[in-house]
């Protein structure tokens, strides 16, 4: 069997760049190890997938090459995907900060990318395990030879002269995510950057996390920090430690060892509120009380006036430079994770095949001619709010515009 590409991995930017090379009319074949399409999609959103944010920019990935995503950004917009869904009778709303979902379903945006690579002759190999890729280069002194790769599935075998590899990251493996793409890349002497879970749950040890694994479903409007990155969202306290949006934007950025750092009122001056209520006979932990929830608030009084070697009494009693103190606490509470909850929970992967191996305009390695890679398993790693599928459309359509 032959074709002119096949694509490795039926997610999001695996028939993105289906669709595309498909319009050119290349014969164009899918091929996938999973059981169920697009899971991934799937799941996202809540089952309503977040599937762009109309204030998309490169600013908001993180890369070892920061200005890698930018040509492809450039060129598929979340306009061209907004147009794309319109065309369907897709309806979508925007929940905050240009984050888009569908109204009804997920569901509908795969049943929209099966449409149209329907329409654009795509073929499907699906399930179905790769088993070997061989590559054979083009024989430029003669010129009787062309490059090709012989891939091996558990089906049959295929020789194709183009191979896009969108096979994901490491993230959600119980969906069936794997390590084949980075395994490719290693393959053929392509450097992959190191890999971690990001936008995920960060873990702390028993002994700071005293108390708090009681409060699990309490969320707080806060502003969270660290490494010169600043994210205001809400946290939310669970069993182990801290997730919610900012939790996990921060993730992306904290390295093991480094501390957070959690402005708690990041709406208020906590240090005015004391003075205001400087000579109430209320109990520190009720004033913080109407501020944040009760329960929270018992807690980390608790554990904050003893590390301050405070007690909790009535606001009169306390010295100002000891409010003082406990408002720089409240506005900088620093905690250390331990790690994260792993990819098991893990949004995306942060890392991957390395972006100076890779052509920005097309995807395409820049050693091995007709290889290329997309999607999660490349080094660009979005924030969370739809950016890390508009990456996927984005690469998709580069490399299907010339694979």
């Amino acid at each position: 069997m032959s074709r002119d590409v096949v694509i490795i991995g039926a997610g999001a930017a695996g028939m993105m760049c289906a669709i595309e090379a498909g319009k050119r009319g290349r014969s164009v074949m899918l091929v996938d190890h999973a059981r169920k399409l697009a899971e991934k999609i799937r799941i996202s959103g809540g089952g309503r997938c977040n599937f762009t944010n109309r204030y998309t920019k490169a600013e908001n990935f993180l890369s070892s090459n920061p200005h890698f995503c930018r040509s492809a950004l450039a060129r598929f917009t979340p306009q061209d995907f907004i147009v794309l869904l319109e065309k369907h009778g897709i309806h979508y709303h925007e929940k905050k900060s240009g984050q888009l979902f569908c109204d009804d379903s997920s569901q509908q945006i795969i049943d929209m990318l099966q449409r149209e690579c329907a329409v654009a002759g795509v073929d499907w190999q699906m399930p179905s395990q790769l088993k070997q890729v061989e590559y054979f280069p083009a024989d430029n002194e003669t010129q009787h030879t062309e490059r090709k790769f012989i891939l091996t599935t558990e089906r049959n075998t295929i020789e194709v002269s183009s191979l896009v590899i969108a096979t994901g990251g490491l993230s959600i493996p119980q969906i069936g995510s794997s390590a084949l793409g980075y395994q490719i890349a290693n393959q053929f002497g392509i450097r992959v950057t190191p890999l971690r879970p990001a936008l995920v749950g960060l873990t702390f040890a028993v002994e700071d996390f005293i108390g708090f694994q009681d409060i699990p479903g309490v969320a707080i409007d806060a502003e969270v920090s660290c490494s010169g990155c600043t994210f205001r969202e809400s946290i939310l306290f669970t069993h182990r430690g801290l997730s919610g949006p900012a939790i996990l934007q921060i993730s992306s950025y904290w390295q093991p060892g480094e501390l957070i750092h959690i402005n708690l009122l990041p709406q208020q001056d906590v240090q005015q509120i004391f003075l205001a209520h400087r000579h109430s006979a209320m109990l520190l932990p009720n004033l913080l009380a109407r501020y944040l929830p009760k329960r929270f608030v018992q807690v980390w009084c608790s554990a904050m006036l003893v590390r301050l070697s405070m007690n909790a009494k009535p606001m009169n009693q306390y010295r100002e430079g000891e409010l003082r103190q406990i408002a720089d606490k409240l506005h900088g509470w620093q905690v250390t994770p331990t790690g994260t909850v792993g990819y098991k929970k893990a949004e995306v992967t942060l890392g991957g095949v390395d972006t100076h191996e890779l052509s920005s305009k097309t995807m395409e390695s820049t050693r091995i001619p007709g290889l290329y890679f997309i999607g999660e398993v490349v080094d660009v790693t979005g924030h969370l709010g739809g950016f890390n599928f508009q990456w996927a459309w984005s690469s998709g359509y580069a490399a299907g515009q010339v694979a």
